[in-house]
């Protein structure tokens, strides 16, 4: 299965992944851009590469900086250090709970009280090994944290990021997703309804929870496919980036003591730093303009996800995508 955001490939995840790590060649970093007097928002952005775009962000002159997260203790501690880094900025930590909708609710209310809120980078997920429900919705977590949840925030953000413009300067909104969509099969598909198919417990295991964590990115992905038709990029330009597979990302904290162990020389030598990632969805957020609204930024490509011809099969997830997205818009107002 891929995304209507690049033609079918029957490449593997494996080969994909080493293309992306070790075959391309990263975009030049922007020194000529400034972001004074603006405002940006960065979900999970007390570590990983949430922290480092943020970091990054603020070496661009960033005058605004919310780091939006679970912990508002870890939060703190992450702004402390950028803070003694960049005295002239202003960094706050506000909380997001993604297990909560009245929590992405208050989060972008609380963002609607902003002069201007000019760019937004959702990188917020979680990929849990042994099988979890959301306290709040009931919802399998990794469905609830990386697409319900991530989705709803989205679009609350949209009113936020177009009101109070600059002539020629649309709001930014930038998800962060995986390449690992591209090849995901997405079984949930052939369930009716869809919505309970990723809630089911059974048979859950390593494979399972990366297959669940793709998923979950694919679906971001046909969310913005759907967006994008009705969102004009001079309001607010949307897109998703593929960070690469990175370093100290804690996405993987929840895997087995074992597991992690087998798999940390291979990801030592093929992952990249979180500054690598950090400047990837700075690329995306940033530097790429109104013609990537739509788009998925891969290996410092971006693919646009409107002029490609839709199978069957793809006009069929697309409606099991809107069906979700008004079943959630359904739930939570």
């Amino acid at each position: 299965m891929a995304s209507s955001a690049l033609p079918p490939t029957h490449d593997s995840l494996v080969k994909l992944i080493f293309t992306h790590q070790f075959l391309t060649k990263p975009k030049q970093r922007p020194t000529s851009t400034s972001l004074a007097g603006k405002t940006a928002l960065v979900t999970g952005g007390n570590r990983g590469i949430g922290l480092e775009t943020g970091c990054a962000l603020l070496s661009l002159q960033l005058s605004h900086l919310i780091l939006a997260v679970r912990s508002l203790e870890n939060g703190e501690a992450a702004a402390s250090s950028l803070r003694e880094s960049y005295p002239q900025a202003k960094i706050s930590v506000w909380a997001l709970d993604l297990n909560s909708y009245e929590s992405v609710r208050e989060l972008a209310s609380r963002c609607s009280t902003l002069p201007c809120l000019d760019i937004a980078i959702l990188n917020a997920a979680i990929m849990n090994s042994k099988f979890k429900s959301s306290p709040s919705t009931g919802h399998e977590e990794t469905f609830q944290v990386n697409y319900l949840s991530t989705a709803l925030l989205a679009l609350l953000l949209l009113p936020s990021l177009k009101a109070n413009r600059p002539v020629d300067s649309p709001g930014r909104l930038t998800i962060v997703s995986s390449v690992a969509s591209v090849t995901v099969e997405f079984n949930e598909r052939k369930s009716t309804p869809i919505i309970p198919a990723f809630d089911k417990s059974e048979g859950w295991n390593i494979m399972v929870a990366k297959d669940r964590y793709d998923t979950t990115k694919l679906l971001l992905s046909m969310f913005i496919f759907k967006l994008c038709k009705r969102i004009n990029s001079d309001d607010v330009v949307i897109n998703a980036v593929d960070p690469g597979f990175t370093q100290a990302t804690g996405l993987f904290r929840d895997l087995p003591a074992v597991v992690k162990a087998v798999a940390w020389l291979p990801a030592k030598l093929s992952a990249t730093s979180p500054e690598i990632g950090a400047w990837k969805c700075i690329d995306a957020s940033i530097v790429v303009g109104k013609e990537s609204h739509g788009s998925f930024l891969s290996g410092w490509e971006y693919f646009p996800y409107a002029p490609s011809p839709l199978t069957s099969l793809e006009h069929y997830i697309l409606t099991c995508i809107g069906f979700i997205t008004s079943c959630i818009l359904k739930r939570v107002t």
